[in-house]
């Protein structure tokens, strides 16, 4: 049997990831591969790792990308500073609060959590109930910005009531880094983790990471060894760590690394505040166009992360006929729900390289016109005006 060279179509991507590669990013990874210990590839490793303690806001020596993707960034953070008996208060409000919990119980330690409804933030005060009630835990962990809602809670003050008494910190930044702010020093986050694919508009398949000095105080006095090999940080920081030379410890993703370095370039030089204002300015664009056709956010537009929105599907709409449609039609790919909010929601990304005003346009276009082709109950003909006008166009 004869197989033919694999060519995709090309998307435009608007779900929750992974977003539009920068044709930079792309061209990057197709330079010649090189040896992971080679003298230049250890020069690029070290402006990977300044580029991503700017993208974080962080002086942590410890920032660095694994070579494997956001989940992983995730299990790095639990099986380093979670041990067996430990108590760890899990913060959820939607699908990746649940997989902090999963990771607690799988590093033998014992979580206990604070729910908050779906599509809302954490908060504060139910988690300071949860630490006066539990003054034996440790760490306390949440989700900066879930990706499943769209719900972006207030990182700073959870981060301070944790230290108030005396827990050590995790966060995810999955969605939130590159696209909102993330301030690692400021905020004083002991861990955190995050994803290529978002909106650092990278290929999957990397998850930068930061550490406080004092979370790697913890993990230098652990009593068991740390549960995964590969994830040990004692052994990566061998590879990662400062100087020319370096101990092998895995057979690092080469030309990946050659795209997260190129796409922590481009939002070097687009700047911080740019790249957070260019995500808020696309929403409200986005938002215009979606509210003037008659669709609802679920999360309320204070704690709504302007890079990832979700909406109500309308009722009597397929949700999978619709995705079908507007990537078979229109070569457009939405989000569908996940967990307690599959078929009641998309998930439409404007993340990194994908937020730009052409695809905020396409996007409000096809979405009417699949919609109005459906028979749905939205207004039609008022939606692109009303997105041109807030892009300013």
């Amino acid at each position: 049997m004869a197989y033919s060279a694999f060519n995709p179509p090309v998307r435009t991507l608007m779900g929750p990831g992974p977003s539009d590669v920068h044709p930079r990013i792309l061209a990057a990874m197709s330079r010649p591969t090189i040896g992971h210990l080679d003298p230049a590839f250890v020069a690029m490793m070290e402006e990977t790792k300044g580029l991503l303690q700017y993208a974080f806001q962080t002086e942590n020596a410890l920032t660095m990308p694994i070579s494997a993707p956001g989940s992983a960034g995730m299990e790095c953070c639990f099986a380093n500073l979670v041990e067996p008996g430990d108590t760890v208060i899990v913060c959820q409000n939607g699908v990746f609060g649940g997989r902090m919990k999963e990771n607690v119980e799988r590093c033998g330690g014992t979580p206990v959590m604070v729910e908050d409804t779906w599509g809302e933030a954490v908060d504060p005060d139910k988690l300071e109930a949860a630490l006066k009630a539990h003054p034996q835990a440790s760490l306390v962990a949440f989700v900066h910005a879930e990706t499943s809602t769209g719900a972006q809670s207030d990182a700073r003050a959870l981060v301070e009531l944790a230290h108030r008494h005396d827990c050590l910190t995790i966060v995810d930044a999955v969605t939130s880094l590159g696209g909102t702010p993330v301030k690692v020093d400021e905020w004083a986050i002991d861990a955190i983790y995050s994803g290529s694919q978002k909106c650092l508009s990278c290929t999957p398949g990397l998850s930068p990471v930061s550490f406080s000095e004092r979370a790697l105080e913890k993990v230098r006095n652990r009593s068991h060894k740390v549960q995964s090999w590969f994830l040990d940080l004692n052994l990566v920081m061998g590879y990662w760590g400062g100087g020319a030379k370096r101990a092998y410890h895995h057979t690092a993703p080469v030309n990946a690394l050659y795209a997260l370095h190129e796409a922590l370039r481009i939002l070097h030089e687009e700047g911080l505040e740019s790249a957070w204002e260019r995500h808020r300015h696309h929403h409200l664009a986005l938002k215009a166009g979606l509210e003037a056709m008659g669709l609802r956010f679920i999360v309320d537009q204070a704690h709504r992360l302007p890079q990832l929105n979700a909406v109500s599907i309308p009722g009597g709409v397929d949700d999978a006929q619709v995705r079908a449609r507007l990537l078979g039609d229109y070569n457009l790919e939405i989000g569908a729900g996940l967990g307690a909010l599959a078929g009641k929601v998309w998930r439409i990304g404007q993340m990194g390289h994908a937020s730009r005003a052409e695809n905020i346009l396409l996007c409000v276009a096809a979405l009417e016109a699949v919609l109005s082709d459906s028979g749905a109950d939205i207004h039609t003909g008022v939606a692109l005006a009303a997105t041109q006008q807030a892009l300013g166009a």
